[in-house]
């Protein structure tokens, strides 16, 4: 049976102003988790999102989007007011400065009741705004004493202009990475949870709180995937940039396909959580395949991940040349 996944976090409509002397401002669906659920169901991945909608036209729009992709909605999604937005300001090199205006809740574990899944993935706004931060703590606390336990990952997704509080912040991170298998961040990331440690010492620090994989995207220059054995370096690919909206949330749907991947083919949870299922090969695997779906996502505008029909032709145009 293919592996089932839970993404939890906010979802948002994504206004994105242009550079200036551009065209006029344009509203997307958007939200780390929900466009990391978007892009699993893009790669064919049985996926729900667990979120916070409103009953207004941006959340209709914001459903509409999600289930084009295949994904489903948990039905505790859909709550009595405003659906969130995110204000993008894009500079003239394609990347981009947020404003954010977040409403985000979710019902304790006593009341909700996830659908089945083998992988949870939570992060972004959904882990550190609260009241529903806290709630996803007490939701991953739950599902760890659960038997058969999800493997869980978290991609904290830092934005700063919204989550001001370092401390405590940097005590929900620690306290989800501890819950966690996997756990991704990019090296801007680790260079605010972590000032001064480099990318290879917030490594060391992240593992040293459990988790078997931690992924380090590096923009343009690729990632690092590192267990406590093994440490490989992917180098990114050359690729003409329009914007970076959601390369990081791509590199994640991707890395997360890869790691459902080896739940369909046999590999236990237990042998994920020891990291015993991720030798240097592997690695490079996981790797290579979400430098290449970061790189697809950042070619287009918008946070626009690729479909599994996209990566096989791309895969195939580079065994080519």
């Amino acid at each position: 049976m293919a592996a089932r996944i839970v993404a939890i976090g906010e979802a948002l409509v994504d206004v994105v102003q242009p550079a200036a002397g551009r065209k006029e401002p344009a509203e997307h669906p958007g939200g780390s988790p929900l466009n990391i659920a978007y892009g699993l169901a893009r790669l064919g991945r049985d996926v729900t999102l667990v979120t916070a909608l409103g009953d207004d036209d941006r959340g209709r729009a914001v459903a509409d989007h999600v289930r084009s992709s295949g994904a489903a909605i948990d039905p505790v999604s859909f709550r009595p007011e405003p659906t969130s937005s995110a204000t993008a300001h894009l500079r003239a090199d394609g990347s981009a400065d947020y404003v954010f205006d977040i409403r985000w809740s979710l019902p304790g574990p006593a009341e909700l009741r996830m659908p089945p899944a083998e992988l949870v993935h939570v992060g972004s706004l959904g882990a550190f705004v609260d009241p529903g931060g806290a709630s996803v703590v007490e939701h991953l606390g739950a599902l760890t004493r659960h038997q058969p336990a999800p493997i869980v990952a978290f991609d904290p997704n830092m934005r700063p202009s919204i989550v001001t509080d370092h401390a405590a912040a940097f005590a929900r991170f620690e306290a989800i990475a501890r819950l966690s298998t996997v756990v991704k961040l990019s090296d801007e990331d680790a260079d605010w949870l972590y000032p001064g440690a480099g990318v290879d010492g917030a490594i060391e620090r992240i593992l040293a709180l459990g988790p078997a994989l931690v992924a380090v995207t590096r923009g343009g220059d690729g990632a690092v995937l590192a267990t406590a054995a093994e440490r490989v370096q992917v180098p990114g690919l050359a690729v003409g940039v329009v914007d970076t909206i959601g390369a990081g949330d791509s590199f994640m749907s991707a890395l997360l396909d890869g790691i459902a991947g080896l739940l369909d083919v046999g590999t236990t949870p237990d042998a994920l959580r020891d990291a015993s299922a991720l030798d240097r090969d592997t690695l490079e695997r996981l790797g290579a395949f979400a430098v290449r779906c970061a790189a697809i996502t950042v070619s287009r505008a918008g946070a626009n991940p690729p479909t599994l029909a996209e990566t096989q032709a791309q895969s195939q145009a580079g065994t080519q040349a």
